[in-house]
């Protein structure tokens, strides 16, 4: 099995576990991974990793062309039985290689739609059509192509990617390892509210410090923190002076991007989440599983997690009015948190364990029928 991931820290963070439960089953598991992304601590994985280089974000015909010789040079060489792929790049360059390559199974997953599809502009609009054609291309070379929520599915039907429907599998997201995000006690005296994310605009953080900075003036006792790192090469990257600013003048306590989230997931008393759009976050999985209510967006991948006044509450994105209204209700009614918090890891354990997704998942790839005649 290859993975052609878009970056070392999705393929440990999101496919860990997947290759790992392959690894188990006697499978010979590689990973194509973009040298610009490369972490050493993807070699900690125990699968064999060929490095190629392929751009981030953007379209460059000559940089792409050469991705995607790289990546069948790779599968022709090393001849894979199955290659699953995931991400815009990856679903449409791995799998057109692995198709050119005559590798026998290729499996796409989609976890997100990309700025390309939730940002209205001319350019935007010039570059979507263009990657619809591409990744219409790299779904008519899959064998299956996994949606991780119902939004996401209906568009690409609705865009003409996917045509033919029964190549479709719905999973519950990356799912959440509930082990290793064990149960955790809340913490004592006055709410945390923690934000977990890169500084993107798309991920609510502006709306996240607008509606801290608000609720601070009447409850001054209560923290607020947003865990993530800033790339300013990203696209909708927040401005580095906007950054310096919030850091200085807003309610919000800024931490840079951290190894392991745990910790700062055990400090918070209510997870927030305002993004604009997801796969399925796992952050907020995350904060499920340890028992920590959830405040996210009524947007696609984001309202799958929450079931309203049960675990959390669901609130519009792009406004600050509702998501401070949301975080008032805990300052005001702390007595929900308990039973919230019991509801998320209650929802964790019965659909978010990676366990049974990554089940879900293998029996899709018809995992155990792969022979080990042609490992990599």
């Amino acid at each position: 099995m290859l993975f052609v991931a878009g970056n070392a820290r999705s393929l440990i963070a999101n496919r860990g576990n997947l290759i790992n439960e392959m690894l188990d089953q006697g499978l010979e598991v590689g990973a194509a991974v973009p040298t610009r992304d490369y972490l050493p601590e993807v070699e900690k994985l125990g699968i064999t990793i060929f490095p190629f280089d392929m751009g981030r974000t953007g379209i460059n015909p000559l940089s792409d062309l050469h991705a995607v010789l790289k990546l069948i040079h790779i599968m022709r060489r090393n001849k894979p039985e199955a290659v699953f792929s995931y991400t815009i790049k990856p679903v449409i360059y791995g799998s057109i290689a692995a198709r050119i390559a005559n590798v026998p199974r290729v499996y796409s997953m989609v976890t997100g739609l990309g700025h390309i599809f939730t940002t209205d502009s001319l350019r935007t609009r010039i570059i979507r059509l263009m990657v619809t054609k591409l990744y219409r291309l790299g779904v008519s070379c899959s064998n299956r192509v996994f949606f991780q929520n119902p939004d996401d599915e209906n568009d690409f039907i609705r865009f003409g990617i996917v045509r033919n429907k029964e190549k479709i599998v719905r999973v519950n997201g990356s799912g959440v390892d509930t082990n290793q995000f064990a149960r955790l006690p809340l913490p004592e005296g006055s709410p945390v509210f923690l934000f977990v994310g890169r500084m993107l605009t798309e991920k609510g953080i502006a709306e996240f410090v607008d509606a801290a900075t608000e609720l601070q003036k009447d409850y001054p006792e209560a923290r607020f923190i947003a865990v993530g790192p800033h790339d300013p090469c990203l696209p909708h990257s927040v401005k580095l002076e906007q950054l310096q600013q919030w850091k200085t003048k807003s309610a919000v306590e800024f931490i840079d991007g951290v190894k392991d989230v745990r910790p700062w997931l055990a400090k918070c008393t209510i997870f927030v989440l305002p993004s604009y759009r997801e796969g399925t976050p796992r952050s907020v999985l995350e904060a499920m599983s340890i028992g920590r209510p959830i405040i996210t967006s009524d947007a696609p991948g984001c309202r799958e997690t929450v079931v309203e006044g049960l675990n959390g509450f669901l609130v519009p994105p792009k406004e600050v009015a509702p998501l401070a209204t949301a975080m008032r209700k805990f300052l005001e009614s702390p007595e929900q948190i308990v039973t919230m918090a019991d509801a998320s890891r209650r929802i964790a354990e019965e659909k978010y364990d990676v366990r049974k997704i990554n089940g879900l998942i293998m029996e899709a790839m018809k995992v155990n029928e792969s022979s080990s005649k042609a490992p990599i």
